[in-house]
Parts: C-alpha cells; structure tokens; sequence
C-alpha cells in the first residue's frame, strides 16, 4: 500500500513538474535565450535576488528590455564579454509585458515550492 501511494505521488509530481513554456514566452524570448546558450535561470535568479518581488522585477525588465544597455543590465560586465548585448525587442508594450509575465510566471520559485510541499505533505 505504502509502494503503490508513494508511486502514484511520485508519477503525479513528475507530470506536474513538467511545466512548458508558454508559446509567447518562447517565440519572444527563450528561443533566442537557447539559440545564443544565454542562461534564463541565472539571469530570472539575479533579478530575484536584487529586486524580490514581482512587480519589481517586471518594472526593471520592462525598463532594460525598452533600452537595453550594460550599463541598465543586472549582469556583470564579464558576462557581455561572452554574450551579446540585448537589442530593443520590436515589440509593442502589450506583448512585451505579457512575454515578461510569461517570463516570470515560467521561472516563478514560488512554485517548485509549492511543489516540493507538496511533495513533503503526501509522502509522509
């Protein structure tokens, strides 16, 4: 009983997790992301880790992805030495702010929390 519970949890998590991006989110951003092997993860990570919150974040990324420049940008300037410099996306400010919610709601913490909670509350 206990084999086939902790299975069932373990399958049901598993598909839960597999969570896939949005097709705004991947036409606007992450295809160029993966194409120039920039890291998304890390880059959603520093924009959490300096401005924490949600709107914050999306103010700031709305901001550098109007007029990106390495002096805006949350990277380090080494990290230009091996990446390119974004350039304006030709984006009108509705699509831009719905790819940056699709952006955020992808990469979102909060939810593998909630996830491995879960994950804690059925095992046991």
């Amino acid at each position: 009983m206990v084999k086939s519970s902790l299975l069932i949890t373990t399958l049901l998590l598993t598909v839960s997790s597999a969570k896939e991006p949005s097709v705004l989110l991947q036409k606007n951003c992450l295809a160029c992301h993966r194409e120039q092997q920039i890291p998304s993860e890390l880059i959603y990570r520093r924009y959490l880790m300096k401005y924490s919150t949600h709107n914050n974040i999306k103010k700031q990324l709305l901001s550098y992805l109007k007029a990106p420049s390495p002096k805006t940008s949350i990277m380090p300037k080494q990290f230009f030495l091996k990446f390119p410099q974004k350039k304006a996306l030709d984006l009108n400010e509705t699509i831009l702010k719905e790819s940056i919610e699709a952006y955020l709601d992808y990469f979102d913490v909060r939810e593998r929390l909630k996830l491995q909670e879960t994950n804690i509350t059925l095992t046991n």
